[in-house]
């Protein structure tokens, strides 16, 4: 088969479109046929050589695909999965391929009212914010969330997901246009973070009780003042740094909490646990039109240093699609 590889680490121009040996489903693994994978921005780090895939996994980048089922591995046959079944899946790696091994408990359906190309926008971040905003974080209706990065593909999702969920959403992001999207999709506070303290508009719509945060060191202080008595951070990614000065009296006096998580590593009964949870709470809302997929642009994979390219200027908003 062919895939994405990186020829070393560094720009996009290391991705290369090239043959590789096809993969074999391993125990209670199946073997997926890629029709399209997402870009995201462990994508970008693992071709810079800051991310490498977890143990076991496939070296192509790629955490999320959709296709069809190609073959059951040893151990499948009852797993309800069957050859030829329109699936996506989250993945450890791998999906910039024609062919991928997957877990079966990381294979979702794919939904009724959405395309067998754009459903591979959904797995990684459908996973992620269901596990932070509900599992982690206990996000509950009535309550305001912040979600960093609103114009991304994680928060496109998580700002549907939230207003589903019954929550207040506010948002920040790095222009009008990127802002205007996230109005549409429900947002009701939206800070240009490039002209605007996200903190003092927080403060004036009276605090939020949960953020979805991106940035990790160099929102810390931020995030923690933007929080009402209560209020919790789950940090996914660390674009502004690893570290920082915590003010843990601040956090006393507010009864305040912050988790970090991450989901490419966790063990794969755990990534099963977090597909089950989302397949019951979360494909429901899909289903019904509630979360749609917000694709930004399409473009062949064999074009994968362009749609780098693309994530790396921060033009995009929602996800980035690559296809067979």
């Amino acid at each position: 088969m062919y895939a994405i590889t990186v020829t070393e680490p560094g720009g996009p121009e290391a991705l290369s479109w090239s043959e590789v040996p096809d993969p074999v489903p391993g125990e209670g693994e199946i073997l997926v046929e890629v029709a399209a994978t997402a870009v995201n921005r462990a994508d970008v780090a693992q071709r810079e050589g800051r991310y490498p895939p977890p143990a076991g996994a496939p070296e192509y980048p790629g955490l999320e695909c959709s296709g069809t089922v190609a073959a059951l591995g040893p151990g499948t046959e009852d797993s309800g999965w069957s050859v030829g079944d329109r699936v996506c899946a989250l993945l450890s790696g791998g999906g910039y391929a024609e062919k991928v091994a997957v877990p079966a408990g990381q294979l979702l359906p794919v939904p009724s009212k959405v395309g067998l190309v754009e459903a591979a926008g959904l797995p990684e971040v459908a996973c992620t914010v269901w596990s932070n905003l509900v599992m982690v974080g206990g996000l509950r209706a009535g309550e305001t969330v912040l979600v960093h990065g609103g114009g991304s593909g994680i928060g496109t999702f998580a700002i549907q997901f939230a207003r589903a969920l019954g929550a207040r959403v506010a948002v920040t992001a790095g222009s009008d246009e990127k802002l205007a999207a996230c109005r549409e999709l429900g947002a009701e506070i939206t800070v240009n973070y490039r002209t605007e303290d996200f903190t003092e508009r927080l403060r004036e719509e009276g605090g939020a009780d949960l953020i979805l945060d991106i940035m990790g060191g160099s929102y810390l202080d931020k995030n923690l003042r933007s929080l009402r008595t209560g209020g919790r951070i789950t940090t996914i990614a660390l674009m502004g740094g690893r570290s920082a000065e915590l003010d843990l009296g601040r956090m006393l006096a507010k009864r305040l909490s912050v988790h970090a998580t991450t989901l490419r590593s966790r063990p794969a009964d755990e990534k099963a646990a977090i597909v089950a949870g989302v397949l019951e709470q979360v494909w429901p809302l899909v289903e019904d039109g509630d979360i749609r997929p917000v694709v930004d642009r399409s473009l062949p994979m064999h074009e994968a240093s362009e749609a780098h390219r693309v994530m790396e200027a921060s033009e995009h908003t929602g996800k980035i699609l690559l296809t067979r």
